[in-house]
């Protein structure tokens, strides 16, 4: 009887050493996700709520929060009517997609180019890359100089050439193109890198079968190599968008916005908001706004490459039954 109970009990341990375990591996992935989920709700879930929660309110820096009064749906409103939002609005919308736009066929272009084994490769990529590292301020005061109406370098050359200065960044008519070209020039590189990953990752051998299926140059890239770089340039597309709709620094040293509003972009809408009404809900409700509109596109990318990456698994489905 001893032997049974002593057998018995080992058996009841073991089921619940048993249980444990696999309660502990259960629990381990949520264990070790748990200190990033804390920061992360501290430093990102709480102050976005925190700024949606103030954007119903008329808030000012020169009361604490519990003094302000509720507004309601007032400052969206207020907003919407505004004709200097809907400008920002306009001219933000321009911006990104313009600079997007150019930056990925510059972009995509630069690393066909550099994916040739040349000579000096290494040095060529190293020149490529060197704007995205400088800061945005330092890239903000070197294109003003640049820009500058009586010694800048573009001006110098335009009157070499025979042609009359340029008001870059003081007509409404130049200055936008002024920003965007400073743009284009700061994050190139960037879609350049990620664009020359991804076509040194694609397979070799599908490259060659076209080329012995008789394919040219300009096949290889439009039919091969840009169909399959499909998925990154899209994560580039989407980083780059939603970067261009935040830019501030560069923007706030060339122009500050002007002249006028031709080159007041939402994120710098904001920050004057902040800083010169002094009217934090305002603010507040601006900051959501755009949230909103990133988060649009951002969903729109995400759904696009979903029904991209499903009609491509369909395809190759019924490419394998036949």
């Amino acid at each position: 009887m001893e032997n049974m109970r002593s057998l018995s009990l080992g058996k009841s341990e073991k089921t619940e050493q048993r249980t444990l375990r696999h309660v502990l591996n259960s629990a381990a992935p949520y264990l070790f996700m748990a200190p990033a989920a804390i920061i992360l709700i501290f430093a990102l879930v709480y102050p976005v709520g925190y700024m949606m929660f103030a954007s119903f309110y008329d808030w000012r820096p020169s009361q604490p929060f519990s003094d302000a009064e509720f507004a309601g749906l007032n400052n969206y409103i207020w907003l919407l009517q505004d004709p200097g939002f809907l400008e920002s609005f306009f001219v933000t919308v321009t911006f990104a997609f313009t600079v997007v736009l150019l930056e990925m066929a510059l972009g995509v272009g630069l690393a066909l180019m550099l994916e040739r084994p040349m000579k000096g490769m290494s040095v060529y990529r190293t020149i490529f890359i060197l704007p995205m590292m400088i800061a945005p301020i330092a890239v903000g005061l070197v294109w003003r100089y640049m820009y500058n109406p009586q010694f800048g370098i573009f001006n110098k050359m335009l009157n070499a050439m025979g042609f009359e200065s340029v008001p870059w960044l003081s007509d409404p008519s130049w200055s936008l193109f002024s920003i965007i070209l400073a743009d284009i020039w700061q994050w190139t590189p960037f879609v350049m890198i990620l664009s020359l990953a991804a076509l040194q990752s694609l397979s070799s051998s599908v490259v060659e079968a076209a080329r012995l299926d008789g394919a040219n140059n300009w096949n290889l890239i439009w039919h091969i190599k840009i169909p399959l770089m499909l998925p990154v340039l899209i994560v580039t597309l989407l980083l780059r968008l939603i970067d261009a709709f935040k830019v501030l620094e560069v923007i706030m040293i060339l122009t500050n916005g002007g002249p006028g509003l031709s080159t007041e972009i939402l994120s710098l809408r904001i920050f004057k908001t902040v800083t010169d009404s002094q009217e934090l809900g305002l603010a507040a409700a601006l900051s959501n706004m755009l949230l909103g509109l990133v988060l649009i596109i951002t969903i729109v990318m995400f759904v696009f490459n979903k029904m991209r990456a499903t009609r491509s698994s369909r395809m190759k489905t019924a490419a394998e039954k036949y």
